[in-house]
């Protein structure tokens, strides 16, 4: 549905109804506390009237949608938030290939249908994430023949979305096909199908046969704003939509980083929907350096609350899912080390600012930016800003620079996100990190650094807009490689040709 059918229907003008900015921040100011006895949220006063991010949203036509996983189902404080702040749910990984399908034509619906049953009981509406994605494949599917890949691939949509079908709002068909640069991933089934976007076009159609009600989506992140990724994604959608390919929507990540939502996101949101697409905030959260700092914690508050203002001023913006329902179960600090704080509910399920900022903005509240801005952080945008510091590489003293690393793995995959520490009193300006990748692990793609070869002793440089590491700063990467069984995480780390400490 576009931002006009989505959800309840909408109310009369604004203000004429009621005084709803005054109501929001009534019932925000209400909302005290998520009793330990049955996880209940709970109002104080008897004068207050309760209201949430989803009757919000519907009042606006849209939806307020959260990722739900088959973990929080048995957190009564966890599902009741779930359940009552929010009306669209997404599975985290329940119904990703290597859950629905590990093994070739044996299914598990289990994990799944746990998540459509909890949404169904709370009258909540479902978003399908996701069909088809380079991470998360088991082993049978990476092993195939190139020859075998198409069949499989279709499989494996047919017998998903059927499965599930006139149960699903919309499905992220393909996820994250780009690269940073705007290159195709040149995964299994972009080689299968010869590269371009083929396989992406054969995968919208499939799953359009199975299920012709439900929206069908490509979803990435790093696309927010202007830049090389969201051209690609531009692009993409154009010649899909010229060859008659059945796409919906693009969905906007929004994996972002407090004080750096790009300023483009409005007008790039614009343009995708020019061509008739709907664009929806699929994953959203905005990271900090913990523990939280109060500048940072206000700033996140208007970041997230103009964030819901751009796609309340876009017609064809349906809605916006938080990923995780709040910080105690957020991915963040499991993939970022040192970050999190990412969403509107704390450790404890109780509203953050953010929470009362994004409750005014669906309530047609202005949003005051903070009293004093956040400070600075080296951690790397999640797009590049528009200009970029010029690079000219300088060697640390011995011992002074330091990498730590969390890992990510599952059968067949792992990720491993680093983050670099200039202990020296000297900025560094372009910065290449040697490290050794363990015996059996394979690039497969890598995040805010470009790594090469793609296996043995390795080296990670800057990109453009990450060149510099300050004095006593810091700068993050990633990578995804696949493994044989060895899940280790790299060794020998060298900066610029000198020895870094580990830990």
């Amino acid at each position: 549905m576009t931002a006009g059918t989505a959800g309840a229907p909408r109310r009369g003008a604004r203000g004429a109804a009621r005084k709803r900015s005054t109501l929001a921040a009534a019932a925000a100011a209400a909302f005290v506390a998520v009793a330990a006895s049955g996880g209940a949220l709970v109002l104080a006063g008897p004068a207050a009237a309760a209201t949430t991010l989803r009757a919000e949203a519907e009042a606006d036509g849209r939806y307020f949608g959260v990722a739900v996983g088959q973990g929080d189902l048995g957190n009564g404080t966890a599902t009741n938030v779930a359940g009552t702040q929010f009306d669209m749910v997404t599975p985290e990984n329940e119904m990703k290939w290597d859950t629905i399908e590990p093994s070739n034509g044996s299914y598990n619906f289990g994990p799944g249908d746990a998540i459509v049953n909890f949404a169904t009981s709370h009258n909540e509406r479902v978003r399908g994430h996701n069909l088809v994605w380079h991470s998360q494949l088991p082993g049978w599917v990476t092993s195939l023949p190139l020859s075998q890949v198409k069949a499989a691939m279709e499989a494996h949509i047919t017998t998903e979305v059927s499965h599930y079908k006139g149960k699903i709002y919309a499905w992220d068909v393909v996820n994250e096909p780009f690269n940073d640069d705007g290159s195709f991933r040149q995964d299994v089934f972009y080689n299968a199908f010869g590269g371009g976007a083929a396989y992406i076009a054969d995968a919208l159609r499939t799953a359009h046969a199975a299920d012709p009600n439900a929206k069908l989506y490509i979803n990435d992140y790093n696309i927010e704003g202007s830049g090389a990724k969201s051209d690609a994604m531009y692009n993409l959608a154009q010649t899909l939509l010229q060859q008659g390919a059945p796409l919906n929507g693009i969905g906007f990540e929004s994996h972002f980083i407090v004080g750096q939502v790009p300023s483009s996101l409005a007008s790039n949101m614009q343009r995708f929907t020019a061509l008739g697409l709907d664009v929806a905030v699929t994953e959203l959260d905005d990271r900090m350096q913990t523990p939280a700092s109060s500048a940072n914690l206000q700033q996140q508050a208007t970041d997230d609350a103009n964030i819901v203002k751009v796609c309340l001023a876009n017609a064809h913006c349906p809605g916006v899912t938080q990923w995780n329902i709040s910080d105690a179960d957020s991915w963040v600090p499991g993939t970022f080390s040192g970050w999190g704080a990412a969403t509107m509910f704390d450790g404890n399920y109780q509203p953050k600012a953010a929470y009362n900022a994004v409750l005014a903005a669906l309530a047609g509240g202005s949003v005051p930016p903070p009293s004093t801005p956040p400070p600075t952080t080296s951690s790397p945008p999640t797009s590049p800003p528009p200009t970029s510091p010029s690079a000219t590489a300088s060697t640390p003293a011995s011992g002074t620079c330091q990498v730590s690393d969390a890992i990510n793995a599952w059968n067949n995959g792992l990720t491993a996100n680093i983050t670099v520490t200039n202990n020296s009193g000297t900025a560094i300006n372009g910065w290449s990190l040697a490290f050794t990748l363990p015996s059996g692990q394979s690039l497969v793609s890598a995040w805010n650094a470009t790594i090469t070869p793609a296996s043995g002793a390795v080296t990670a440089t800057n990109l453009g807009y990450n060149a510099s590491i300050p004095a006593g700063g810091t700068v993050s990467f990633g990578f995804q490689v696949s493994h044989t069984g060895n899940t280790s995480a790299p060794a020998s780390f060298t900066l610029n040709g000198t020895a870094c400490t580990s830990g």
